[in-house]
């Protein structure tokens, strides 16, 4: 159970929750639980069972698609108020996660066991909405990133990662690899060579645009 303040912070940040009825929302709260992750910790992992659906209030959280190999490709964040629909995906099917979720920075959850999600989504329609909607942004943004990897080189996306974000980006080659799911080594040498054309400034951890009209175009080709 949660006590009346974090009650108050989840329908905050989640008011589809106070759209459902006040019977339903007391056996929701009833057996919710309250969790502080500490950043780098580790939410799931691939093939574990869903043990129950998050719901944040602050923090974010960032799931991966790894590799044998150890390279990761990034899928998606969560913040405070949006669903993880890989957790809702794996409730609703009563399946295993397929990626993996980390705390990028501290985060507070509530989270209700799979038996109150199912009662959730059987009992509300706007819930029931709000994981759907959910999952047509995600599903957007998961072909478009398949289409990135799939169609346009490395430069590209790099060049259209970096005029994305307001200039200086602070990111270490190892974190932009991540992103990119390519490789450090790779990466750098990318922005070696932007670098070397005037198309940015490299310091430490830290990368600043000087041209963004070339690697706009670049990003374009």
């Amino acid at each position: 159970m949660i006590d009346a303040d974090t009650r108050t912070r989840l329908l905050h940040q989640y008011p589809v929750l106070g759209e459902t009825s006040r019977d339903t929302l007391d056996v929701l709260m009833a057996s919710a639980t309250y969790m502080q992750v500490p950043a780098g910790s580790m939410m799931f992992d691939e093939n574990q069972p869903c043990m129950g659906f998050a719901l944040l209030l602050s923090g974010t959280a960032r799931v991966v698609k790894a590799a044998p190999n150890g390279r990761e490709l990034h899928l998606y964040d969560v913040t405070p108020g949006e669903a993880c629909i890989l957790t809702s995906s794996c409730l609703l099917g009563k399946s295993t996660y397929q990626a993996r979720c980390t705390v990028l920075t501290p985060a507070e959850l509530v989270v209700l066991p799979p038996a109150s999600f199912r009662l959730l989504f059987t009992a509300s329609e706007s819930f029931r909405e709000h994981v759907f909607s959910r999952y047509s942004e995600r599903i957007s943004d998961l072909l478009q990133l398949v289409s990135a990897v799939a169609f346009q080189k490395l430069d590209q996306r790099l060049a259209h990662w970096l005029v994305q974000r307001p200039s200086p980006v602070r990111v270490t080659h190892q974190a932009l690899a991540d992103d990119l799911g390519s490789l450090r080594e790779i990466v750098s040498r990318v922005l070696k060579n932007f670098a070397d054309q005037g198309w940015v400034a490299l310091g430490r951890e830290q990368i600043e645009v000087l041209d963004a009209p070339a690697l706009t175009r670049l990003s374009a080709a």
